[in-house]
């Protein structure tokens, strides 16, 4: 194996942020080289990278444009091998990640494929906008995340987040507590991702100032949702009907950004989702961005979208089968 005639060397200049590129135990440093095959070497701030040219000058880029992540931002994340990952995915891009990264007060996130940055692009500049695909592609999170971003920059007056309230194997009336206690379960990952946004207490303050509503879709029939920042999540859950009454409650200075797994539906058998149903007759309004992932999307482990694939080919066969 041809070696690196000059071994590339990075020296860090704050050592309390280095767990955070470094990963727990190096784990970061092990996986870029296995990634790209070299030899990576820290002594305190000081990394000595080796093996062929191209691939050490490459993992020096990554850590170097990672390094610049965590100094830019005032309140730093670990960084993880999905984020390693994406600046391999994106490097072709000229820059999408520094432009395309969402920016709130209490931590930064960059998109990690070419869907994500598509998306991202399209929630700040559209109107409206579907985000459909499989889980843990970040449908949701990420329109979290420009929600706050639009909100901190005094973009919309407020957030509003609702979901389908579909049963998927429990009643809502066997559940324990009141109708906050009933619906919450449905509407965690929302709360989850603001708490990461937000944090706790903030996010808390904006919901008793109604800065922030989460709520069942059937709460939104009969209002006009103005100077707001509006998701549809887990659509693929609405009927027709219901979909149509979202769709027209959109008021002045409002953005709509509706996401769900058209593959995933709790509806109950022959029942048409309102997803699908409105994905097909809005697809020639140009104002409306559509924003379609692919397993290839998800950002969860790596086996996630190996499994996803795997279920789409034994569906395709059976559908074949049948024919």
């Amino acid at each position: 194996m041809q070696r690196a005639t000059t071994i590339p060397t990075l020296e860090f200049d704050d050592l309390s942020k280095l767990p955070f590129l470094y990963g727990e135990h190096n784990s970061n440093l092990q996986y870029l080289e296995k990634l790209l095959t070299v030899q990576i070497a820290d002594r305190g701030n000081v990394v000595h990278i080796g093996g062929e040219d191209h691939r050490a000058q490459k993992a020096a880029e990554i850590l170097s444009k990672l390094w610049s992540k965590i100094e830019k931002s005032a309140h730093p994340q670990k960084i993880t091998p999905g984020d390693i990952d994406a600046v391999l995915r994106l490097e072709k891009q000229d820059n999408a990640q520094d432009s395309n990264a969402i920016t709130t007060k209490r931590r930064s996130l960059m998109p990690r494929t070419e869907n994500q940055v598509r998306y991202v692009e399209a929630l700040r500049h559209k109107e409206m906008v579907y985000g459909v695909g499989p889980a843990g592609t970040g449908k949701t999170y990420l329109a979290v995340a420009v929600g706050v971003e639009k909100y901190e920059r005094g973009e919309v007056e407020r957030l509003v987040f609702c979901r389908p309230a579909v049963e998927a194997g429990e009643k809502l009336g066997f559940l324990p507590g009141d109708m906050r206690d009933k619906i919450d379960p449905y509407l965690r990952p929302i709360y989850d991702a603001l708490n990461d946004f937000l944090g706790p207490e903030r996010t808390e303050k904006m919901l008793e100032r109604g800065e922030i509503e989460i709520a069942p879709l059937a709460f939104m029939r009969g209002r006009t949702l103005s100077h707001a920042y509006v998701v549809l999540d887990e659509a693929q859950n609405t009927t027709s009907t219901q979909m149509k009454m979202f769709l027209s409650r959109m008021g002045e200075n409002s953005s709509m950004i509706i996401t769900g797994d058209p593959s995933q539906t709790d509806l109950p058998m022959g029942q048409i989702s309102g997803l699908n149903e409105s994905m097909e007759i809005l697809k020639h309004i140009e104002d409306i961005a559509f924003v379609r992932f692919e397993n290839a999307d998800v950002v969860r482990h790596k086996l996630v979208g190996k499994i996803l694939t795997a279920y789409d080919r034994h569906d395709a066969n059976l559908v074949g089968r049948k024919r």
